[in-house]
């Protein structure tokens, strides 16, 4: 667990060494205020349930942006070998990793709690949804970044890294739509794997075991998937 610990705060002080914390958090908190500002002005309701429809939109890009480097920058520098030959478990790294991004998702909802707060200094907001709309963010977020660690581990190119996880993320988005396609079970099936279906209830203030651990469940599969790839290349190389 320290060896874990060590390689999340390694690569979140890294992400601050480079552009990429920085311009992601500016363009996420633009667009965050810019879409608060216009569904308030268009709903006059004090919620933040259609901005938390609007942000998972965003996260599908995001997710990408925070993850593609994680593992495909250390194979492209070959810093990757030292990190194999330390005394470190697979599973240790790839957890670090994750759990590095996972913070910086985390810090970046933080700075958007300044719109609740208006909220409630203009309007009477249901406090409810409002924590378990943040809640399914995080989940969410952490499902889309498992699957981002996973394609970051696939390739030494953070362009591609980054393509593979948005269409993994995108095809679980929208994996309901293909109940429309197959009927019966295999459509049940495919409703079940969407993302976006258990995340609608969340920011009603509905929170559903199933729902907690349906993403909990994508996190740790992927991940496991991330720590056996991660494996294959110490025994390759």
């Amino acid at each position: 667990m320290r060896a874990t610990w060590l390689i999340a705060r390694r690569e979140l002080a890294s992400y601050f060494t480079s552009p990429i914390a920085y311009a992601v958090t500016a363009v996420f908190m633009v667009i965050v205020g810019y879409f608060f500002g216009m569904i308030l002005y268009l709903s006059r309701e004090a919620t933040m349930r259609y901005l938390f429809y609007n942000v998972t939109t965003f996260l599908l890009l995001i997710g990408p942006a925070l993850t593609m480097r994680l593992v495909a920058e250390e194979r492209k520098s070959g810093t990757i070998e030292l990190l194999l030959t330390a005394p470190v478990r697979d599973g240790e790294v790839i957890v670090g990793k994750f759990l590095a991004a996972l913070l910086l998702w985390a810090l970046m909802l933080a700075l958007t709690l300044v719109y609740p707060l208006l909220l409630r200094a203009f309007g009477n907001p249901d406090p409810g949804p409002i924590l378990s709309g943040y809640l399914g963010l995080l989940l969410a977020g952490g499902a889309v970044l498992s699957l981002g660690v996973v394609a970051s581990t696939l390739t030494a190119n953070q362009i591609v890294a980054a393509l593979v996880a948005f269409g993994l993320s995108l095809m679980l988005w929208l994996a309901d739509a293909l109940q429309y396609v197959v009927s019966g079970p295999v459509g049940q099936f495919f409703a079940y794997l969407s993302l976006s279906v258990h995340f609608a209830d969340l920011p009603k203030g509905v929170i559903d075991t199933k729902d907690v651990i349906f993403y909990l469940s994508i996190i740790v599969a992927s991940l496991f998937v991330a720590t056996r790839i991660l494996e294959a290349r110490r025994w390759k190389g």
